[in-house]
C-alpha cells in the first residue's frame, strides 16, 4: 500500500478540493452577500499585531499569554551554539484554546488551524490571527496592540471570535457582520488588522496572508508581521504572500525585513494535486495520451497517463503527469462520473506505482493526500456490484419538431423568475438538444454578447440513419457479444459506423434549405455547426466532450456544408461517448442530434472557460469567478504540453474586485496578462449577469455549490478595435 507521508502539521488539498466540512462557516445562504467578507479560514485572511498583551475583555482560561519568542531579525539560540531555540508549548496536547497570544511550538499550531476552507495551493494549514488596534499597552516602554491567534475549527470567521472575545467588557462593541466586513477589510480608521497564517507543506512555508480585497496598507502589514514573527516559534521563517494583484502593488513597498513568498513559489513545491476527490478500484495501466485512440481504455481499468487529454473514455479513476485545470474536460467528466482525478508529478517513473502496474488497485484520493493497494479480483467485482452508476433520465426525442428552431425566441413564454426555466430548458432539449437548449437562453440576457443562432431539429439525424439503414446496424452491433464485450473491436466498428454516416447523402431538400438560411443570415461567413444532443448539457450530467463540432464554407467547395453537417451527426457513435452512454445507463438508440448553427468566430484574440463560483472553495466562504483564459485559439482545457494558461480567481463582488492568480499564460509577454483590465471586468459582468439569470433554475437553494460552467471568446469586430467578449456556451457545473 502507498500512502503520502505526512507532517505533524497536515497537507491540505489542492485546487478542486470540496472544500472543508469541519470548519461550520456559514453558507452564502444564511448570510446576505454583502455580509460574507469575513467567511472564511483560508490563505487570504490575515492578521497580526506588535504585542502579546491580552485585554480586561479576556479572561485567562479563555487563552494563554504569550512571553516574546521571536526577534526582529533572527532568533537566538538556546544554548548559544548556533542551534534554533528550544519551542515551548503554550498549550497541552489535550487543550483546545478559544485562542493563544504566541505559538510556542508547532502543537500549539496544530491544535489552533485547520484545513482551510479554501485553497488554491495544495497542502496548506490555516489559522487566523486578529490585532486590536483599540486595545494597546505598554511593553517594557513601547506601545503595542494585542495579538491573537484565534481557535479557526471553534471561531471559522474573524468576527466571530471578534465578537465573542473583543466587544464591550471595556473594549468598543463589535459590529453586526455586514458592518464588520465592510470597514475591517477597506477602512483606513479600521480597528482590526484581521490576516491568517498559513504553513504550506510542499515548500515548507510559513506565510502571511491579508485577504486579496484587504486595502492595508505597508504600514499595517509591516506591523502585524513583525508582530507574528516575534511571537511565534517559526518567526525567524515568516515570508508574506501577496494573496492577489492589488496586493502584490502593495507588497513591492514593504521593508526589507517583510520577505516576500509568491504564489508561483508555492506552486513549484508541489508534486501531487488533486482534482476530484473519489474511490475507485480497476485494473492500473499505464498509457500515453497521444496513443489512447489506438489503445481503448475501459470502465474497469485506472489509469495513469503522461499528459491531459482532451477527452478519456469511462475510467475507474485517472492518474496525469501533468498538472490539469479544474476545467478541463476530464475533470469534468471524472466529476459527472464520480471517479477519482488527480495528477502526480512524474508518475510514469513512480516506483510504487510501476509496482503495481497491471494489478486490481483500490484507489483514494482525497482534499490531502492519495493512496493505492492491490486488491483481489474478487474484492474488484465485489466493489463493481456494489457501486453501479445512477442511471441517467434522458429527455425523449421530439420528432414532430421540423421547422428550423429560432434560438432567440425560444423562451418568450418562460418566467424567468419564477424557476420555470429549468422544466422549460428540459422541454427544449427534446428538439434541439441541451447545448442549444442553454444557447437559447443566454439569447434572454440583451445585455451579453451572444451570436444570433437557429437550431436544425434532431429529427432529421434519426432520418439520415433510418434512409441508410444505419439504425439497423447499430442495433446489430449493439446485439453483438464481440462488440459490447471487446473494446478493441467495439472501437473498430464504431469507427466504420462513423465513416459510413459520414458517407452516406444527405437529404436534398434539407441541405438546400440549411444553405439558403446561412446565406441569408450570415452571408460571405463560415458557418460552425455545434453538436447538440438531448445526452449533454443536462443538470447533473455535462456528456463534456463527447461530441465533435465543425465548420463549413458555403462558398468554398472544398469546405462543404453537407460534410460538416454528416461528420456532427457521425461523432454520436464516437467511442468516448459510446462508453460514457453505456456507463450511464443511456440507450445509444434514444440519442439523437442537432445542429447549433452560428458564424464561426474569424478571429479570435483569446479565448477561455470560467466558472460563476469557486471550485476551491464549495462553502460559500470565498466566493469568486474561476477563470481560464489563453490568447488566441490555444486551448485552455487541453493546452499542449509545456503551454500554460493564464487561471485566476476574480473576486468580482468584493471592494476593487482583486484577481488572484494560479497560473500564468506563457504564451504572452512576462509581466503581461491575456485580458486587459477592461476585458477582465467586462467578463466578470458577463459571468454575474449568467449566475443571477440561471440562479432561479439551477441553485438547489440548501447553500451547497452549484455554478454554470462557461465557454466564452474575445473576438476582433473590426480592424483596429479592441477584441470584444462572445458567450458561447453555459451548462450547469456540479
Amino acid at each position: 500500500m502507498i500512502v503520502r507521508p505526512q507532517l505533524c502539521i497536515t497537507s491540505l488539498v489542492l485546487a478542486l478540493a470540496l472544500g472543508n466540512s469541519s470548519c461550520g462557516a456559514p453558507t452564502e445562504s444564511q448570510a446576505p452577500a454583502s455580509d460574507v467578507s469575513d467567511r472564511g479560514a483560508s490563505p487570504v485572511d490575515v492578521t497580526a499585531s506588535d504585542g502579546v498583551t491580552a485585554s480586561d475583555g479576556v479572561t485567562a482560561s479563555d487563552g494563554v499569554t504569550a512571553p516574546d519568542l521571536g526577534a526582529d531579525s533572527d532568533p537566538p539560540d538556546a544554548a548559544g551554539d548556533g542551534s534554533p531555540p528550544a519551542e515551548v508549548c503554550l498549550s497541552a496536547p489535550d487543550e483546545r484554546p478559544d485562542f493563544l497570544l504566541g505559538l510556542g511550538c508547532e502543537g500549539d499550531f496544530e491544535r489552533l488551524s485547520s484545513l482551510p476552507l479554501a485553497s488554491t495551493v495544495p497542502g496548506a494549514r490555516s489559522l487566523k490571527t486578529v490585532i486590536d488596534r483599540a486595545d494597546s499597552r505598554v511593553v517594557e516602554g513601547v506601545e503595542v496592540d494585542a495579538l491573537y491567534f484565534q481557535n479557526v475549527e471553534r471561531y471559522p470567521l474573524h468576527w466571530d471570535f471578534a465578537s465573542t472575545h473583543l466587544s464591550g467588557r471595556g473594549l468598543p462593541l463589535v459590529p453586526m457582520l455586514g458592518t464588520f466586513n465592510e470597514t475591517e477589510y477597506t477602512s483606513a480608521a479600521r480597528r482590526f488588522v484581521l490576516g491568517t497564517v498559513t504553513f504550506y507543506e510542499g515548500p515548507d512555508v510559513f506565510a502571511y496572508e491579508i485577504a486579496p480585497y484587504d486595502t492595508a496598507d505597508p504600514e499595517l502589514i509591516t506591523q502585524a508581521f513583525r508582530a507574528i514573527v516575534r511571537n511565534t516559534y517559526f518567526g525567524a521563517r515568516l515570508r508574506f504572500h501577496p494573496t492577489s494583484a492589488a496586493v502584490e502593488a502593495v507588497a513591492a513597498l514593504l521593508p526589507e525585513d517583510v520577505p516576500l513568498v509568491l504564489s508561483d513559489e508555492l506552486y513549484q513545491g508541489i508534486d501531487f494535486q488533486p482534482l476530484n476527490p473519489g474511490e475507485g478500484v480497476g485494473l492500473l495501466r499505464f498509457v500515453r495520451a497521444a496513443e489512447l485512440e489506438g489503445q481503448p481504455v475501459s470502465a474497469r481499468e485506472l489509469v495513469v497517463l503522461d499528459t491531459v487529454p482532451n477527452e478519456i473514455s469511462v475510467v475507474a479513476g485517472i492518474i496525469t503527469e501533468q498538472f490539469q485545470t479544474p476545467l478541463s474536460h476530464v475533470n469534468v467528466l471524472s466529476r459527472n462520473r464520480g471517479t477519482p482525478n488527480m495528477a502526480l508529478r512524474s508518475a510514469f517513473q513512480n516506483e510504487a506505482l510501476r509496482a503495481l502496474e497491471g494489478k486490481w488497485v483500490r484507489l483514494f484520493v482525497n482534499t490531502v493526500d492519495y493512496s493505492i493497494e492491490e486488491v483481489s479480483r474478487e474484492v474488484a467485482d465485489a466493489y463493481w456490484e456494489a457501486h453501479r452508476p445512477a442511471v441517467v433520465q434522458v429527455p425523449g426525442a421530439r420528432r414532430d419538431v421540423r421547422e428550423f428552431v429560432e434560438l432567440s425566441t425560444l423562451y418568450d413564454a418562460v418566467d424567468f423568475e419564477s424557476g420555470a426555466l429549468r422544466e422549460a430548458v428540459k422541454v427544449e432539449t427534446r428538439a434541439v438538444g441541451g447545448k442549444a437548449a442553454h444557447y437559447g437562453a443566454l439569447l434572454e440576457l440583451p445585455e451579453l454578447r451572444v451570436q444570433g443562432a437557429f437550431a436544425v431539429p434532431l429529427v432529421y439525424y434519426f432520418e439520415h440513419m433510418e434512409r441508410h439503414g444505419l439504425d439497423a446496424r447499430v442495433r446489430a452491433l449493439l446485439a453483438s457479444a464481440d462488440f459490447t464485450e471487446n473494446g478493441a473491436i467495439r472501437e473498430d466498428e464504431l469507427m466504420i459506423l462513423r465513416e459510413e454516416i459520414a458517407l452516406a447523402p444527405i437529404d436534398a431538400d434539407l441541405l438546400a434549405r440549411i444553405e439558403t438560411e446561412v446565406r441569408l443570415r450570415w452571408p460571405g461567413q463560415r458557418i460552425r455547426f455545434r453538436s447538440s444532443t438531448n445526452a449533454e448539457d443536462l443538470d447533473g450530467f455535462t456528456g463534456a466532450g463527447l461530441y465533435e463540432s465543425k465548420t463549413g464554407d458555403p462558398d468554398d467547395p472544398s469546405d462543404p456544408l453537407d460534410e460538416a453537417i454528416k461528420e456532427v451527426w457521425a461523432s454520436v457513435f464516437n467511442y468516448r461517448a459510446q462508453e460514457e452512454r453505456t456507463y450511464r445507463g443511456i440507450s445509444h438508440l434514444a440519442v439523437g442530434m442537432a445542429l447549433l448553427v452560428h458564424p464561426a468566430f474569424p478571429d479570435e484574440e483569446a479565448n477561455g472557460v470560467a466558472l460563476t463560483n469557486n471550485p476551491f472553495d464549495q462553502t460559500g466562504a470565498e466566493p469568486a469567478f474561476f477563470i481560464n483564459v489563453q490568447v488566441g485559439e490555444t486551448s485552455v482545457v487541453q493546452p499542449p504540453a509545456g503551454v500554460t494558461t493564464d487561471s485566476f480567481l476574480y473576486h468580482f463582488d468584493r471592494p476593487g474586485r482583486p484577481t488572484t492568480f494560479l497560473t500564468h499564460s506563457n504564451q504572452v509577454a512576462a509581466g503581461h496578462d491575456v485580458l486587459t483590465p477592461a476585458q477582465t471586468l467586462e467578463l466578470g459582468t458577463a459571468l454575474a449577469q449568467i449566475r443571477a439569470f440561471f440562479r432561479p433554475a439551477y441553485d438547489p437553494g440548501d447553500g451547497s455549490f452549484w455554478a454554470m460552467d462557461v465557454e466564452l471568446k474575445f473576438d476582433v469586430l473590426a480592424d483596429g478595435q479592441e477584441a470584444r467578449l462572445f458567450i458561447k456556451q453555459a451548462r450547469p457545473y456540479r
